[in-house]
């Protein structure tokens, strides 16, 4: 397995390469090309603007041919290579120069600067998003295996293939028109966060102190420590309505927070909050409910915790942040989701008429039994195939998310950079993507060999 991940690892260097060859290419070929003359106001004085012209063609190595520009830009971005002088010359080559992705020609500024405030955003996008696309898919997917036939199932199937069919631009659109609008139910604001407010939020670069990190690290070990307790109890049914009243009481205490939504925050919140819990808490497989109340409980323990700011402890201040996230996350798991769920069901549905699981019935085991220890692992690798490309097709989603809710992450960012042909922008942000993309396959074949013994890269 060592040898196998070394050799990915080491495959990914001209993998990387190829990808951000051929962007700029395509940046370098395209009418126009990457000059000076996109940096320039046309209305400028043609002495000014050639002169302007001049400084950003020297600045930024626009004067040089393209092979040069590329193996310039490669070399800043590479953790060694040749060092540089201020004004611009090779002075040797080093094995600790470190990288530069250069300076953003649209923003004038450090692309590692930019980059460090828009990921955070698109991040917490992405946090939230992925456990909800997995914990629904698997919810409906498994009861409607199950029940085969039956009215879930029928039903299911067509609400999950109507929201599989909606395209994530119309579904953006809807979701605001309706649950935004002042024409309809105006529950929800109509723009996102930006980087301003991305400081107040989990999982930033931006915590102020080691008492801060604390906090965070303290409310998650707390209340995952104390849903995954709960989750360990034998009894289904008091388990299930000692966790359905706990997601009332939070649904409660969210409410508090967005108080002029009356109707919609002290009815449907906290029995929202009731039903998700008390549902997960009913589960008989054991590994999936600890999973899922843990996940819930994490997400709660960062909420509590992030309510005490510097000022002390400030009621709704976090959730005023969330709530500006619950449109652009439903806009992106409902269609994902909807496709997942229907890929469990067939993958579950073709394992429960398995030589394997007869086998097992025969031999006297319970449908639970059968279903959870022996069909629900099986059914597992078809979900680890997409989990390959789940991360990157996320951020190719929030490409459209972002812009539809004014979010200031990397889907705007990307758009904005392809729009001013900001060259060093553009690599960089096809160099994360691609490097996602292979991380999820490295990630999906690691997750291979824990589902499935048979499986080996030695």
């Amino acid at each position: 397995m060592l040898t196998y991940l070394l050799r990915r690892l080491l495959l990914m260097i001209p993998t990387l390469l190829g990808i951000t060859l051929v962007v700029f290419s395509v940046m370098a070929l395209s009418p126009g090309g990457v000059g000076a003359q996109n940096m320039t106001d046309s209305n400028m004085k043609p002495e000014e603007r050639k002169a302007l012209m001049d400084y950003y063609n020297k600045r930024y190595g626009l004067d040089q041919p393209a092979p040069m520009q590329y193996l310039r830009w490669l070399n800043n971005v590479s953790p060694i290579g040749f060092e540089q002088d201020e004004g611009g010359k090779y002075t040797g080559f080093s094995f600790t120069k470190g990288m530069d992705l250069g300076e953003s020609f649209y923003f004038g500024r450090p692309v590692s600067e930019i980059l460090g405030e828009r990921i955070p955003i698109t991040l917490l996008l992405n946090i939230i998003t992925i456990p909800l696309i997995y914990i629904v898919a698997i919810a409906i997917g498994v009861r409607s295996a199950t029940q085969r036939g039956s009215g879930f199932d029928v039903s299911s199937s067509m609400v999950m293939l109507a929201l599989w069919s909606i395209p994530t631009m119309l579904l953006g659109v809807l979701l605001l028109g309706f649950f935004a609008s002042v024409q309809h139910w105006q529950w929800f604001p109509t723009a996102g966060i930006g980087s301003r407010a991305a400081h107040d939020m989990p999982f930033m670069p931006h915590w102020g102190s080691l008492w801060d990190v604390g906090k965070v690290f303290l409310g998650m070990l707390m209340g995952t420590s104390l849903l995954v307790w709960l989750s360990r109890w034998q009894e289904r049914k008091l388990r299930a309505f000692l966790a359905g009243v706990f997601g009332l009481v939070v649904g409660v205490w969210m409410a508090q927070a967005h108080a002029d939504f009356s109707l919609f925050a002290w009815v449907v919140l906290p029995v929202l909050g009731a039903a998700m819990l008390a549902g997960l808490g009913w589960m008989d497989y054991t590994p999936f409910r600890v999973i899922g109340l843990g996940f819930f409980g994490a997400t709660l323990g960062i909420l509590f915790a992030l309510q005490f700011t510097a000022d002390g402890f400030v009621r709704g201040f976090l959730f005023d942040r969330i709530w500006h996230l619950v449109l652009p996350v439903l806009c992106l798991s409902l269609g994902s989701s909807a496709a997942l769920a229907k890929i469990i069901r067939a993958s579950l549905l073709e394992n429960l008429s398995a030589d394997y699981a007869r086998t097992a019935r025969a031999k006297g085991l319970d449908e639970q039994t059968v279903l959870w220890k022996h069909v629900f692992r099986n059914s597992l690798l078809p979900l680890i195939t997409i989990i390959a490309g789940l991360l990157p097709s996320l951020l190719a989603g929030s490409l459209i998310v972002e812009n539809i809710f004014s979010i200031n992450g990397m889907g705007q960012l990307a758009i904005e950079a392809v729009k001013s042909r900001d060259r060093e922008l553009v690599l960089s942000i096809t160099w994360i993507s691609g490097f996602l993309t292979l991380i999820g396959y490295l990630i999906a074949d690691f997750l291979y060999t824990l589902v499935d013994p048979r499986v080996t890269y030695d």
